[in-house]
């Protein structure tokens, strides 16, 4: 009879779900072809199969990152207070995946806070789910928000490194004190 063709058991799917564990367990800088295949449990072919290089991986890989990191700050914006929501999405990204939130947020850049907000894929809809609660205009909230996001990504590099330990209704109680706080500080500086 006829004998099946094999079946392709490393699609690219499966190569990068595959490359994400890899992180999350190891780090980046672990993620190699050797390391994958021996993950993958087969030779380092099929990788080579599916992606041209390397690099094309680790773009595939860096991309599904920046959407599970978008889908989580969506959710997050719908809370009653969006703007918080996404604040806590953000620390609370950090806490579930340490390695993803370096790769997106703890690499080494040239840019000021402001363009490092705005190039972030969401950077623009935080400012604007801020100004719904701050009230603020779009140049004010831009300027507002580089302090609000310093605070919360102090925080959100202190637990993804694991230098201290907080729970999550610390985490929420610190944020929303603070960030009402510095919102007062704020438009009191302003008149």
């Amino acid at each position: 009879g006829e004998r099946m063709p094999p079946i392709k058991k490393y699609n690219k799917e499966k190569i990068i779900e595959v490359a994400m564990e890899l992180i999350e367990q190891h780090g980046f800088k672990n993620l190699t072809a050797r390391a994958l295949a021996h993950e993958l449990g087969c030779t380092v072919n099929p990788i080579f199969n599916n992606f041209k290089s390397m690099e094309e991986l680790e773009t595939a890989v860096y991309e599904r990152i920046q959407e599970m990191y978008r889908t989580r700050m969506i959710e997050g914006s719908t809370a009653e207070n969006g703007y918080k929501g996404m604040g806590l999405a953000y620390i609370d990204f950090a806490r579930k995946h340490p390695e993803f939130f370096k790769i997106l947020f703890m690499q080494n850049t040239t840019m000021n806070p402001e363009k490092f907000i705005l190039a972030d894929s969401i950077g623009n809809n935080v400012i604007e789910v801020g100004r719904k609660l701050t009230g603020l205009s779009y140049e004010e909230q831009k300027e507002f928000h580089v302090k609000v996001w310093i605070f919360t990504h102090g925080i959100a590099c202190l637990i993804a490194t694991d230098t201290v330990k907080m729970d999550d209704r610390e985490v929420e109680e610190l944020l929303g004190t603070t960030v009402v706080e510095m919102l007062r500080g704020y438009k009191e500086g302003k008149k």
